[in-house]
C-alpha cells in the first residue's frame, strides 16, 4: 500500500465497505478532541490545513477510494467548538457534546443530503466535504451563539 493509498483510505478505514466515509468522519471526533487537548484551536487548524493538502496530494495518485476528504470536513466542523473553548480559556479535556454533536449530524447530513455541494466534487475529492464542513461550522456557531445568549 503506498503513502498516497494509506492517506486516501485513512491508514485501511476504506475497507470498511460502503460506508467507509462515515467512519472515517466518526475518527475525526476523538482525533479533533486529542488535538485540541494537546494544542487547542491552533492544533487543529493546523491538523485540518496539512490534512487538506495531504488530501490534495494523495488524491490523484490514490488507487482506493479517497476518504479523507470526509474526515477533513468533519474537523472544519468542528472549528467552532475547538475555537470557542480555545479563545474562552476553558480546560482543553474539556470537549463539550453538544458542539461535537451537532457538528457531526451537521456535516453529515450536509454531505449527503444537499446535493448541490456535490457539484463541488468536479474540482476535486476535497471540496464538497470542505464546503460541508464550512456549512457545518457555521451551522454549530449559530447554534452556540443562541445556546449561549449572544444573539438575546
Amino acid at each position: 500500500m503506498s503513502i498516497a493509498d494509506r492517506i486516501a483510505g485513512v491508514s485501511g478505514l476504506h475497507r470498511l465497505g460502503e460506508h467507509s466515509g462515515l467512519f472515517a468522519a466518526l475518527a475525526a471526533l476523538p482525533l479533533a478532541w486529542g488535538l485540541h487537548w494537546l494544542g487547542g484551536f491552533p492544533l487543529v487548524a493546523l491538523a485540518t490545513g496539512v490534512g487538506a493538502l495531504k488530501v490534495l496530494w494523495a488524491a490523484p495518485r490514490a488507487g482506493v477510494p479517497m476518504i479523507a476528504d470526509r474526515m477533513i470536513g468533519q474537523l472544519l466542523a468542528l472549528w467552532p467548538l475547538s475555537g470557542g473553548l480555545w479563545a474562552a480559556g476553558v480546560d482543553p479535556a474539556i470537549f463539550p457534546w453538544p458542539g461535537w454533536v451537532g457538528g457531526f449530524l451537521a456535516c453529515q447530513g450536509f454531505t449527503l443530503f444537499f446535493p448541490p455541494l456535490r457539484r463541488l466534487e468536479r474540482f476535486g475529492p476535497l471540496w464538497d466535504d470542505a464546503a460541508a464542513g464550512a456549512l457545518a461550522a457555521a451551522l454549530v456557531l449559530f447554534a452556540a451563539a443562541i445556546s449561549h445568549g449572544w444573539l438575546a
